[in-house]
């Protein structure tokens, strides 16, 4: 499903409740994270699981999410600002990537689609929203 208003999002899950969509998946994208608390309201409301990229929209309400830290992102962009700032050329700063990628679970959720989240997960997941 596409979507690029709040509106769109909407008939998204009215789309995909009706071909009987299992679950959701919601692409990494500037619009998705800021309508992060309204798919994840969405989700629950037509009783599909919900999987992100960031962990900012599980703690919307979204089930589950697998990857970086916006938080920890930000921040490392700082010191690339703080070494700018006192001269570094930006073409000579090495390129980074994130190492650590974190899996966040929101049992609340998971309780509220009825759904029971295998123990093995739960061992492996970073934090468990309770």
């Amino acid at each position: 499903m596409e979507a690029a208003i709040p509106q769109e999002i909407e008939s998204a899950f009215s789309s995909m409740n009706q071909q009987s969509a299992g679950a959701v998946i919601v692409a990494a994208d500037a619009f998705f994270i800021q309508q992060g608390r309204q798919i994840a309201d969405l989700a629950r409301k037509h009783r599909m699981p919900s999987v992100f990229s960031f962990r900012e929209q599980v703690d919307a309400g979204g089930l589950m999410s697998y990857g970086q830290h916006l938080a920890d992102n930000f921040r490392r962009a700082a010191t690339y600002v703080d070494k700018i700032f006192k001269g570094a050329k930006p073409a000579d700063l090495p390129v980074e990537q994130s190492t650590t990628l974190e899996l966040v679970i929101n049992l609340r959720t998971a309780q509220a689609l009825g759904l029971t989240i295998p123990p093995e997960l739960l061992v492996l997941a970073t934090e468990v929203i309770e």
